[in-house]
């Protein structure tokens, strides 16, 4: 299995890709998901969902992808929901220990981001001032030491 998602997720979003695609898609081979599903998928969830500056979206991809690989689809069994839940605050927590917050609005309050559905156009100067690309290496990195320490069964 690739450990190595980060890589990948960087070069997603150095593409063009938004944050969550950036994650979500570099975990294909994991997932088995076709990238081009995987990509249509997370689309909604860029710039903290819509560009509401919610939840950041490479948080939003990690999620759906521990999603994918541990969790539930019963309606009635309360302890795997909770398990699954206690395994996404984890992973919000890997990542608010190097970034504080897993709030988009909150991540970019020094940029003066606003939620217009209109994104940004994708320049030299615009990947220089973002840090958006750390925010998608985190979230795959601690994605990767989740999934290394917790085999998929």
């Amino acid at each position: 299995m690739n450990y190595g998602h980060a890589e990948k997720a960087c070069k997603l979003f150095a593409e063009g890709r938004n944050c969550a695609q950036s994650v979500f898609a570099a975990f294909c081979d994991v997932t088995g998901l076709d990238e081009e599903l995987a990509l249509r998928l997370s689309s909604s969830f860029g710039g903290g969902m819509g560009r509401m500056r919610e939840v950041c979206g490479a948080c939003s991809g990690m999620f759906m992808v521990a999603g994918i690989l541990y969790g539930y689809s019963s309606m009635n069994d309360d302890n795997e929901k909770s398990e699954h839940y206690k395994r996404i605050q984890y992973l919000a927590e890997e990542f608010r220990k190097q970034h504080d917050t897993i709030i988009c609005r909150d991540l970019l309050k020094k940029l003066n981001v606003n939620s217009s559905p209109v994104p940004d156009k994708r320049t030299e100067e615009y990947y220089k001032a973002r840090p958006c690309i750390r925010f998608v290496c985190t979230a795959a990195k601690v994605l990767d030491r989740y999934i290394a320490d917790n085999p998929i069964k």
